[in-house]
């Protein structure tokens, strides 16, 4: 039995409501015979009989499943396959600009695109609305090829197909700018001693974006500086250590759009950077038993260096830029000086810094005194710690020296003379207390474990005087005491056979040290535990 097909004229995959569309039946062989058709379609009341349905005006009501079969005669066709009409409301079409920046610039070729979603395949042409076109295409693309300021302003557009239009788009501004020059910033004119000077280009970096910035030495020089010549850093930097006059501009797009040149900087001769000496804390006296730390500082570039130490004191100092006296004594005390060597160059040197002296006195300590609550070392985040002051004084600041060499001045939560912490990270810090007539109290380190899972080593905050007891155990934040638990004196295993706590009934001087608890596999940070003679008890 011969099947008709149902076809759509136009044949395009989206029609949209308001156009005009033919359903026709196509019978294969039956040319020649007088056909009379019938129809089953949707918003239909009196289908046609003829083979085209003719729709002039399509609304969404017309989607749907149609078919079709004819008769000739005493033939009957059987009925065709159903077709499905869907009618949708056309999408507006948007405006687009490549490359999509902010902001253009004239002589930059930019493309203004007309997008209509769910048209692809449709036979489109298109209208345009713009700040200058003496002649709008027809093509959903308008490129400008070297845009001027007068290519500021609206664009829209809408399509057409047939007598159909869609709706003209929301409009979208172009803003072209006149050709922008580059800045060019300089932290230091001077390369230092086997350090660099950092430069900056910038173009505009409130409203532009895109670029990649292009480096040149010498003014005539139209090669760009390459990584033998500098270190190439994010953000439009380099570090360079070869004097010169320099010069910079921004390029992006491609071909590449290039800004003008930036003002030229003159980088001059290496300049001495003399190793300076500090003292933390910088007090003017510093008492047995207390804790300090020597710093060399070599300023300038990013140069790694060895560092050499002269000092007459009775003590030998590291080849590290710092190191901490953990407990002081009168041994201590003496003139320190430092000089640095390139790693890369083990002939480069800088001068000896200038001599710091450091006197470390065996006097009674000051009358102020400074406590903490609980009496530990080490705490979890977010522990509730106090810090008190105590002494014949009415006023009172918790200072406190941190991990990164920054000096505190002030506790955020002062209450009389006690000064309340909720612990982070950056809380791990030396502490002491300064009374308003300059007295300064023992210092103590305070440790904040940033592992919430790890254990904690309980260790007195205070030196611990010769001949004493004391007793060091182990904590989890969930559970205070713990058994199965190793220790370690100077990352030294005490003893094999875990334990609950370790108990040293008479401490000594060889007691002194670094100690660290281990528990399930998992370790403590170490705290240091200060030994002092039975003569320095009241200090």
């Amino acid at each position: 039995m011969v099947k008709p097909t149902v076809t759509l004229q136009p044949s395009w995959p989206q029609i949209y409501s308001g156009e005009t569309v033919t359903v026709r039946c196509e019978i294969q062989g039956g040319e020649g015979k007088v056909w009379k058709y019938e129809w089953t379609a949707p918003n239909t009341n009196s289908p046609p009989t003829s083979s085209e349905y003719w729709i002039s005006r399509v609304s969404v009501s017309h989607s749907g499943d149609y078919r079709c079969r004819g008769s000739s005669d005493y033939l009957l066709t059987g009925w065709s396959d159903a077709f499905r009409l869907t009618v949708s409301f056309p999408s507006k079409p948007t405006v687009t600009l490549q490359p999509s920046w902010p902001q253009i610039y004239s002589g930059e070729t930019v493309t203004v695109r007309c997008e209509i979603q769910g048209g692809e395949g449709a036979q489109w042409t298109y209208e345009w609305r713009a700040a200058k076109l003496n002649t709008p295409p027809t093509s959903n693309e308008y490129r400008i090829i070297r845009a001027t300021e007068s290519d500021s302003g609206g664009y829209s557009c809408r399509g057409r197909r047939d007598y159909f239009f869609s709706e003209w788009s929301d409009i979208i501004t172009l803003t072209v700018s006149y050709k922008p020059k580059a800045k060019l910033r300089a932290d230091n004119t001077a390369v230092p001693v086997g350090g660099s000077v950092t430069l900056t280009c910038s173009v505009n970096p409130s409203s532009s974006s895109g670029w990649k910035y292009y480096w040149y030495r010498d003014e005539k020089s139209s090669e760009a500086l390459t990584t033998q010549d500098a270190v190439f850093h994010s953000n439009g930097q380099i570090s360079v250590s070869q004097e010169g006059l320099y010069r910079c501009r921004g390029g992006r797009g491609n071909p590449v759009y290039y800004t003008e040149d930036s003002q030229s900087v003159r980088i001059g001769k290496t300049v001495s950077n003399r190793p300076v000496v500090t003292l933390y804390p910088n007090w003017s006296e510093i008492y047995r038993g207390e804790t300090i730390t020597v710093r060399c500082e070599i300023h300038g570039g990013d140069t790694e260096w060895d560092y050499e130490w002269e000092t007459n004191s009775m003590i030998k100092a590291p080849n590290q830029n710092e190191y901490r006296i953990r407990s002081a004594s009168s041994s201590n005390s003496g003139n320190y000086r430092c000089k640095g060597r390139m790693k890369s160059s083990q002939h480069e040197t800088t001068e000896w810094s200038d001599s710091v002296t450091l006197t470390v006195s065996d006097n009674v300590h000051s009358s102020a005194s400074l406590t903490v609550s609980p009496d530990r070392v080490q705490h979890f985040t977010s522990d509730s710690v106090s810090l008190t002051c105590e002494g014949n004084f009415t006023e009172w600041r918790v200072r406190k020296f941190s991990e990164d060499g920054r000096l505190y001045s002030d506790c955020r939560r002062m209450t009389g003379s006690t000064c309340d912490i909720n612990t982070s990270k950056s809380d791990t810090a030396v502490y002491w207390c300064e009374s308003g007539s300059g007295e300064f109290s023992n210092a103590v380190n305070i440790t904040v474990q940033n592992d919430g899972n790890g254990p904690i080593l309980v260790s007195p905050v205070h030196p611990v005087t010769e001949g004493a007891s004391v007793s060091l155990s182990c904590s989890l934040r969930t559970q205070k005491i713990l058994s199965n638990v190793f220790f370690y004196h100077n990352d030294k295993l005490i003893e094999n056979d875990p334990r609950g706590e370790l108990k040293i009934s008479a401490v000594s001087k060889s007691d002194e040290g670094f100690y660290k608890c281990q528990y399930s596999g998992r370790e403590s940070a170490q705290s240091w535990m200060s030994v002092k003679g039975e003569q320095d008890q009241n200090m």
